[in-house]
């Protein structure tokens, strides 16, 4: 049976076996329980991870002490602090499980390692990197020009699960509303 890492890679790019098995030597399997950090604001970060299972959150917590979610991480997706990850400086964000996950986790060495030697990972990387940056852009046009009821109805349209998985509470902080704007939403 194939792995997943394999079928998420090769979605972008072939990858043999041998090289595969090769790349995934590079990885280590992390669990944690919900509730658990996988970054925290203020450590430093050598580590970046693919959700296996579960579910994480993105986000910073500000001098007030109020929390803005950057974004939610599903199975697929990559997520670390990117910033402090490429620097290997102090994160400035967090991320933590909204429930037991499972994840491949890459320290800062051997992706670097990996990009020098693999010209697949290289483009794969390129490919990631960019989609990534494209959603980051959407997601800010969006919270400068559309309502809350378009941002709402998007991220319906385009992660319903998400509906089913993640507290009425934390989908509004990362709508920018009120939790009773989200539930006159979703009536």
């Amino acid at each position: 049976m194939d792995h997943p890492l394999k079928k998420h890679i090769e979605e972008i790019t072939p990858i043999s076996e041998e090289d595969f098995d090769y790349l995934l030597g590079h990885f280590s399997i992390v669990t944690k329980r919900k509730h658990q950090y996988i970054v925290q604001q203020g450590e430093p970060v050598d580590k970046e991870y693919w959700v296996v299972k579960g579910l994480v959150k993105s986000y910073f917590v500000d001098h007030a002490g109020k929390e803005h979610i950057l974004m939610f991480g599903m199975e697929n997706w990559w997520v670390t602090d990117y910033d402090a990850f490429t620097n290997q400086s102090e994160a400035k964000i967090s991320v933590d499980c909204l429930e037991d996950c499972e994840l491949l986790c890459i320290d800062f060495q051997n992706k670097e390692k990996l990009l020098r030697e693999m010209p697949l990972w290289n483009k794969f990387w390129a490919y990631k990197t960019k989609q990534g940056y494209i959603s980051l852009q959407n997601r800010v046009l969006s919270l400068l020009k559309n309502t809350a009821q378009e941002r709402y109805e998007t991220l319906y349209r385009e992660y319903p699960q998400l509906f089913q998985h993640v507290p009425k509470k934390l989908l509004a902080a990362y709508l920018g509303v009120s939790r009773e704007t989200l539930s006159r939403f979703q009536s």
